[in-house]
């Protein structure tokens, strides 16, 4: 079997609040089977996105490295249209996500908005134009 993709995780202060962001703007479904109280999984369909508190730094043997500054990551969400881009934007942004950039055509022919979301990590919401 080819390696894939299974989980992107991220580092948050709070993992319910979080995790309830991505689902109230993308509509992601828990993973309620491998919930605990410092991670929660969300399915995206194609892959997953997980949610750790910050005691798994030590849990993962990463204390050294919790102090990290800077944006370290970018998630890419991918939805079906130009105007579903549109229409995800304000919706983010109604549940605490900061609009970075509003939604243009890039270089390579995709449409997409740049947000931070509450706790401000970096994500985009792109169509693939072709």
């Amino acid at each position: 079997m080819a390696a894939q993709l299974s989980y992107v995780n991220v580092f948050a202060r709070d993992v319910v609040a979080l995790s309830g962001f991505y689902q109230r703007v993308f509509g992601f479904p828990e993973i309620e089977a491998i919930r605990s109280p410092i991670f929660r999984g969300l399915d995206t369909g194609k892959s997953h996105l997980g949610f750790n508190a910050l005691d798994a730094y030590a849990l993962l043997q990463l204390s050294e490295f919790s102090d990290t500054r800077g944006i370290k990551f970018l998630l890419n969400i991918d939805v079906d249209s130009q105007p579903e881009v549109d229409r995800m934007v304000p919706v983010a942004v109604e549940a605490g996500a900061t609009l970075v950039k509003p939604p243009y055509v890039t270089y390579y022919h995709w449409y997409q908005a740049v947000l931070l979301d509450p706790e401000g990590n970096v994500f985009r919401i792109n169509f693939m134009m072709s």
